[in-house]
């Protein structure tokens, strides 16, 4: 079992202390975000985890408290833009987030930090030339404290379809664009792919991601993975199967790209049910839940021994 944590919230940045009880305790209740009133109980002891996946934008919450998660293969995706709070309306300034990125691969390695410049829109105030420029001071800056960077081009999204944002960005430009974010990423040592786009960008030494990715987990824990793609994801998107802990319309970073909010206005309402002593993310039990013991299996394939 892969856990993620979470594409549908920023669970290190504002539910840190909750995942760190569910640690403690052994399991993790998640309710259906389709049937709300089905929970399920899922154990998250060591030897039932492959591994976890964390998703964020500011994982400072987690730095002094990453010890109570030795016994399990981990990595970050760290989204780090160039957009100012006009976009990411909530983040703390740009810079104070690169200090996180590096205290956090300082801790950590490397290899387990992934950078994600994702996604990425075009406007007046960010054109083409902007993040070819920021991207290349990202790149810069964070030579040696990762190894790899990933980026996508926005999507449209139905739920998102009310947000003001120009989603039309040309072929010729993405294409253009990511040779110049190509060239950069090699020059500092980065490997680059991209993130759930079905251009093939391999001419330019571009590959396709899995940000679940069952080769990492693979040499994390030492051990070959037994597990499909996610079938619950795009088409293009290379992720294998995982399960995911967190819940929809949570996040306060407030990112007006953002697929994970489908009421904003419903974020704070939603934030204030938590409880970090609750197994569940948001709010309590309620009695008409039905609640099912999850023994999901470890993906961890066992080979024979020859002697």
């Amino acid at each position: 079992m892969i856990i993620s944590a979470s594409r549908r919230t920023d669970i290190p940045a504002y539910y840190a202390a909750w995942f760190f009880n569910r640690i403690r305790e052994g399991f993790v209740a998640v309710r259906n975000p389709f049937y709300r009133h089905q929970v399920r109980k899922v154990f998250i002891a060591p030897e039932r985890v492959d591994a976890f996946v964390f998703w964020t934008k500011n994982p400072k919450p987690m730095l002094n408290h990453l010890h109570l998660i030795n016994a399990y293969p981990y990595y970050f995706q760290f989204t780090l833009n160039a957009y100012a709070q006009d976009i990411e309306t909530r983040l703390p300034e740009k810079f104070e987030r690169v200090d996180t990125f590096i205290s956090l691969a300082e801790k950590i390695g490397p290899h387990r930090v992934i950078w994600r410049y994702d996604p990425i829109l075009l406007n007046d105030t960010y054109p083409m030339a902007y993040h070819i420029e920021q991207f290349g001071i990202l790149a810069r800056t964070l030579r040696g404290y990762t190894k790899k960077v990933s980026f996508s081009f926005i999507d449209f999204y139905k739920k998102r379809a009310d947000k003001d944002i120009n989603i039309d960005i040309k072929q010729e430009e993405k294409v253009l664009m990511a040779q110049y974010l190509a060239k950069i990423a090699q020059e500092q040592g980065l490997f680059i792919e991209t993130c759930a786009e079905t251009m093939d960008l391999s001419q330019y030494g571009i590959s396709h991601g899995r940000c679940i990715d069952d080769r990492l987990i693979s040499q994390l824990s030492g051990h070959p993975l037994d597990v499909t793609k996610d079938k619950n994801q795009r088409l293009a998107c290379g992720c294998v199967e995982s399960l995911d802990i967190g819940v929809y319309n949570t996040c306060l970073n407030g990112c007006v790209y953002c697929y994970a909010n489908h009421h904003p206005a419903g974020v704070e309402h939603h934030a204030q049910q938590h409880n970090p002593l609750s197994p569940l993310m948001i709010g309590e039990y309620a009695q008409d839940d039905s609640s099912k013991e999850k023994g999901l299996k470890r993906h961890t394939r066992v080979q024979n021994e020859l002697f």
